[in-house]
């Protein structure tokens, strides 16, 4: 009990004296032992690291975890050291949604066909998600953590132990320079030589301890191009998915069209087999569509027998419609009209042809084009 009670009071003279000494400091009565600029460089190098890692980790987790209270709940289970349950994706609860949407307004249905397609791809997507959460949590949240929560505790505790021995050394820098027997300089030298030492070996801990951020520096850089790598995929993946579903999408788009034409061909067959041509253009629909060119007694159905040719496919008068191209397409034969990206061309149909084409007409140029690349314009 006695030792303990000496070692309290000890202590507590200690934590005296460097408390009195720091106010010295701020107040400018006392001297400041000074550590050298380069000692200095890494110690702002070391806090402006540690700074933007917990910047950067605070955002990226963001980035990953849009949802506060799902951040705080997956914090508490790191820290219970349990596994954080799975999370069904926005994208996988939205495929789910439509799935069921789907099944009741008929999966038959044209609306219903689109939901189960888009869907499908919603669950793509969401499950692209969560192995990109999983992968970036992995190589690039993991290793900012672990620096956080390890290598900087380990600087952060070095630092706090040399800072008191800086100030036990100008302490005793301070009785020496009171001290005015002999005697009493002589024990204050002793303690100031002994607190020097102290200060210079702990300072070289801390030293390298700081000089490590560069290797730091590097795992961490190494962890970043890991995390864009996963990031690339995931948006590559993401884009491939929605390209095939916008060329799932386009091609049902034609059919409805091609099947609206074609319906509009057949209605009109007989009123022109029947009636004068007065009466049979009365009865066409006002809403302009693809008009289709009549077959004429004696020449032959070049769609019917499977070979086009684009000089004796004569347009309608009228009634043409415009289209703009979605994608770039290289014409497979001579009877193709190759296309580029954005530009305007007019389509129209012709009876007997293959619904998932068109004619289309660029100035003189004249071809087959397929409807899955074409956005039909009123």
């Amino acid at each position: 009990m006695e030792f303990n009670v000496k070692k309290l009071a000890s202590d507590a003279g200690v934590f005296f004296s460097r408390a009195m000494q720091f106010t010295e400091e701020k107040l400018g009565q006392a001297e400041k032992t000074e550590l050298d600029a380069h000692f200095e460089n890494l110690l702002a190098r070391a806090d402006c690291t540690k700074n933007w890692t917990e910047k950067i980790l605070r955002q990226t987790e963001v980035l990953l975890q849009p949802n506060p209270s799902a951040r705080v709940e997956e914090f508490l289970y790191e820290k219970l050291d349990r596994k954080v349950p799975s999370r069904v994706t926005n994208g996988e609860l939205l495929a789910q949604y439509m799935t069921e949407a789907a099944s009741d307004f008929g999966p038959g249905t044209p609306y219903g066909k689109t939901l189960i397609k888009v869907g499908e791809t919603q669950r793509r997507l969401g499950a692209a998600e969560r192995e990109f959460i999983r992968s970036a949590s992995i190589s690039f949240l993991t290793p900012l953590r672990n620096f956080l929560e390890g290598d900087w505790r380990t600087i952060s505790k070095e630092r706090r132990i040399l800072q008191n021995r800086r100030l036990d050394l100008d302490a005793c820098k301070a009785r020496l320079k009171k001290a005015k027997a002999a005697e009493a300089k002589a024990a204050a030298e002793h303690e100031l030589r002994l607190t020097q030492t102290e200060f210079d070996r702990q300072a070289e801990v801390t030293r390298l301890l700081l000089e490590g951020i560069s290797s730091t520096h590097v795992n961490h850089l190494r962890c970043l191009h890991e995390f864009v790598e996963s990031q690339t995929n995931y948006y590559a993946q993401c884009y491939q998915f929605m390209l095939d579903l916008q060329k799932q999408l386009g091609s049902s788009k034609g059919e409805i069209f091609s099947g609206t034409f074609v319906g509009n061909a057949e209605s009109a067959s007989p009123a022109a087999a029947t009636s004068p041509p007065t009466v049979a253009a009365a009865t066409l629909p006002a809403v302009p569509t693809i008009p289709v060119v009549p077959t004429i007694v004696g020449v032959p159905n070049t769609v019917a027998e499977g070979v086009l040719n684009p000089n004796e496919v004569k347009p309608p008068a009228s009634g043409t419609r415009r289209a703009r191209v979605l994608y770039d397409y290289e014409a497979a034969d001579s009877t193709e009209l190759a296309l580029l990206a954005d530009e305007m061309i007019t389509v129209y149909s012709l009876p007997g042809m293959d619904p998932d084409w068109l004619i289309g007409e660029r100035g003189n140029q004249k071809g087959k084009v397929p409807v899955t690349y074409l956005e039909l314009l009123s």
